[in-house]
């Protein structure tokens, strides 16, 4: 297939196009700067100088391809419900112009939609966008089951909290940082609180898998790791920084974390079994504390990022 790529110099999304040209796939990747275009020829795609918001080029992008992968999102913390919203309405711009085809679309959401109770499973319905103040992510979800109503073959993959690797930019690298600038690191309370984990590579195969599937409604987690405790991973940190761990309680971790608050005490443990046995589906990178033992996140200089955010 000819696919798109969203996203394509990004974190999970340049793993992405590397996956789909290594697996024979023909890629068309959106960019926005001249460096980001160079990248993605080194990796065998084509690049597509075009914005999301600039509707009359992505159409002309979309007309050329056989399916789209959509891996952009706006990061900034700063304008979350916004961007969440922009999310949403681009996922509705895509999943217009292929209504009537066949063609494939697979969107990005995030494990964190769901309830932050119990082993939560692809079957596990995102928090509603009535609870937008609290979880305005779930937008993405809403908006892609609207475009599978039209009939167009629709996939959502959820990423979570930890996408880790070589140029990772995300929530353990802010992590670092707090530790960094707080002189320790810290977890919250007893530390049991845990984070799903995948390796980027793993992740990008699952997106092409979900595209070459090609389903309706479908529900895909990108999960190898259940749930790592946050005790175990600030453990890691400060060894590698060569730093203390200490825990922190609540009213003392929104002072040492900042915004990334909430993050820092999200508890959810994830199952991607079945996600491996509709796609055959079989994580093999390293592990979330292999990589931070094996000098991935410490190994001196940074490593030159594949691209900038997921």
């Amino acid at each position: 297939m000819r696919i798109l790529v969203t996203g394509a110099a990004g974190f999970v999304g340049s793993a992405v196009v590397k996956d789909l040209v290594d697996a024979g796939h023909r890629v068309i990747g959106l960019v926005r700067s001249a460096a980001a275009a160079g990248m993605l020829a080194t990796l065998g795609a084509e690049a597509y100088a075009a914005d999301l918001r600039e509707r009359d080029s992505l159409r002309a992008a979309l007309a050329r391809a056989d399916g789209v992968i959509h891996t952009a999102f706006n990061h900034d913390f700063s304008q979350f419900g916004a961007n969440c919203e922009a999310d949403r309405d681009v996922i509705e711009f895509l999943g217009g112009e292929l209504a009537g085809s066949d063609r494939p679309l697979v969107v990005t959401s995030a494990i964190g939609v769901l309830p932050k109770h119990g082993l939560v499973t692809e079957a596990t319905d995102a928090v509603p966008l009535s609870d937008a103040a609290a979880n305005p992510r779930a937008a993405s979800e809403i908006a892609a089951d609207a475009v599978a109503d039209l009939g167009v073959p629709v996939s959502i993959v959820r990423l979570p909290p930890s996408v880790h690797g070589e140029g990772d930019r995300a929530f353990v690298p802010t992590l670092i940082d707090i530790a960094r600038a707080k002189g320790f690191s810290a977890y919250v309370g007893n530390g049991e609180n845990r984070w799903p984990a995948v390796h980027r590579r793993d992740a990008a195969r699952l997106y092409r898998l979900a595209a070459e599937r090609a389903s309706t409604h479908a529900r895909y987690h990108a999960v190898a790791e259940e749930g790592i405790p946050l005790r175990n991973i600030a453990t890691a940190i400060g060894t590698g920084l060569d730093l203390p761990v200490a825990p922190i309680d609540a009213e003392a971790a929104l002072n040492h974390f900042g915004w990334f608050n909430h993050f820092a005490a999200m508890d959810i443990r994830a199952s991607g079994a079945e996600t491996r046995r509709n796609l055959g589906w079989s994580p093999s990178g390293s592990t979330l504390l292999e990589d931070l033992a094996g000098g991935v996140y410490f190994g001196g200089s940074s490593p030159a990022p594949i691209g900038a955010g997921k």
